[in-house]
């Protein structure tokens, strides 16, 4: 069973939320907060699997909500959906960094949100390519101020090269078509990556490889 908590100050977010997953017959909604700091709360109280985000609350706001929850060792198993519009994408990458497992659209389809609770459920990421690949190229882009992250030197050649590729938001069989090997190989040099820059997820990944400035060969 998938336990969820939903943060929103919407109520009519909140109450359509709690319908759609109490459908689903292996989600189970265990918390509700209108703020980010009753939020908080009922995340320490209830440790869910994953928690749906709202970005802008009253009292604390859901980047902050989001610091807190990753920054609490009892809650490092806690994943982090953030629910965003296009008119917050400059949130969007700031959450990434924070430690969100990703992102979705509060006008996205019901499947789309279901689909979104069972993969960061199961230990993946939501990067969605028709909305973050553009977040990431707008906001991800690094200046001429850009430090790269101290994991990068660990790195093999080829796991650099992989790392680029998986910044560009493509799925791991997408990068395996381009680099003309396995799934598997790619999802091996994917999870070492993660091991050596200390990546809490591919989200995360996602965002130390751009401030790092790696991306696919040209």
């Amino acid at each position: 069973m998938i336990r969820v908590v939903v943060v929103d100050d919407q109520a009519l977010v909140r109450v359509g939320v709690r319908t759609l997953l109490g459908s689903e017959p292996d989600i189970e909604l265990v918390g509700e907060g209108a703020d980010g700091r009753t939020g908080v709360a009922r995340v320490r109280a209830a440790v869910p699997d994953v928690v749906l985000m709202d970005i802008r609350m009253p009292e604390m706001d859901g980047l902050a909500a989001l610091r807190e929850i990753s920054g609490d060792p009892a809650l490092s198993a806690v994943r982090v959906v953030m629910l965003t519009t296009f008119g917050l994408d400059e949130y969007v990458f700031e959450a990434l960094r924070s430690g969100a497992s990703g992102f979705v659209l509060k006008d996205a389809e019901p499947e789309e949100l279901l689909r979104a609770v069972r993969v960061v459920a199961d230990g993946g990421s939501l990067l969605s390519p028709s909305v973050t690949r553009s977040v990431i190229a707008r906001f991800a882009r690094p200046g001429p101020a850009a430090v790269a992250h101290p994991g990068v030197e660990r790195l093999t050649d080829r796991e650099r090269e992989v790392v680029g590729w998986v910044a560009t938001g493509m799925s791991n069989d997408e990068i395996a078509a381009q680099l003309v090997v396995s799934s598997e190989t790619i999802r091996t040099h994917v999870s070492r990556a993660m091991l050596k820059m200390h990546a809490r997820d591919r989200a995360q990944l996602v965002v130390f490889a751009m401030q790092s400035g790696l991306g696919p060969p040209a």
